[in-house]
């Protein structure tokens, strides 16, 4: 076992590329890539992009578990600023990691706008495990799972393919995921019996202000112990969980729920609140 479950990465991009309308993709890596030992599923880490004159992003380097209060105590014109991410593979063999970064337009924060200009040796430091077994993965559905459900928004795209990469062979899983755009739709590895859901906006017949809480509601779920996963837009995502255990019936201990984002809300707001907390 390590010393720290977690620790600071510094890495630089190898690489990025545009793959949709929605999305860009950015492949990181560098010598301490190889201490990087993930759990795959939903694997969160934490990006930390340099200011503008640094060197390498300004974060708490060495500190293990007490990062968090002391970056919340270094300078905030100083510290890097931070945002969470899921990795969306992590080829292990060639030291490569991949992250990808939905767009929205005019509301682009400043990770994906990075994302968007970053060029080939451009530094960035990460914090992620160093352990498979960490905190940063909340898909875990218990042994005596029969069948998955899952449902997610653009934000949770990543996590929804690395966990159906990750589902054994043969778990019935039923998947939907809502983007913007039809070109968004990936074509997403697995061995698990999944049935996917695609639901477009900009092919919806009608305007529909959760797209997920819908399609969910019009669905027969066949009987059988099942265990759910949520994550995209806080308030979307708390209808859906409301949904699934008040009229289906489900144990709230078998619904993993995960707002990814708040509606008119920036990342910059959730950490002013959460170091407020």
């Amino acid at each position: 076992m390590s010393a720290r479950p977690f620790e600071f990465f510094d890495l630089h991009v190898l690489r990025t590329s545009r793959i949709s309308p929605g999305f860009a993709r950015v492949t990181v890596g560098g010598d301490e890539l190889h201490r990087f030992l993930g759990g795959g599923r939903d694997q969160r880490v934490k990006l930390f992009l340099p200011r503008p004159g640094q060197h390498r992003a300004a974060v708490p380097r060495g500190e293990g578990t007490g990062w968090w209060p002391a970056w919340q105590r270094m300078d905030p014109d100083e510290r890097a600023p931070m945002r969470t991410y899921t990795v969306r593979e992590h080829r292990r063999g060639v030291g490569e990691l991949d992250i990808d970064f939905a767009l929205h337009g005019a509301c682009e924060g400043p990770a994906s706008r990075w994302a968007l200009v970053a060029r080939p040796g451009a530094p960035l430091s990460l914090l992620g495990p160093t352990e498979e077994d960490n905190a940063g993965v909340d898909f875990r559905p218990p042994p005596d799972t029969e069948r998955v459900l899952i449902a997610g928004d653009s934000s949770a795209l990543p996590a929804i393919a690395g966990i159906l990469d990750w589902l054994p062979a043969g778990m019935p899983a039923r998947v939907w995921i809502e983007t913007e755009h039809a070109a968004d739709r990936q074509r997403l590895s697995t061995r698990a019996d999944a049935e996917i859901t695609w639901l477009c906006r900009d092919r919806l017949p009608a305007p529909a202000p959760n797209p997920l809480l819908a399609a969910l509601r019009d669905r027969h779920l066949p009987p059988g112990t099942s265990y759910a996963w949520l994550a995209g837009e806080a308030g979307h995502v708390r209808a859906l969980r409301r949904h699934l255990v008040n009229d289906r019936g489900f144990d709230r201990g078998r619904v993993t729920f995960t707002g990814y984002w708040r509606r008119d809300a920036s990342e910059d707001t959730l950490l002013q609140e959460a170091m407020a907390a």
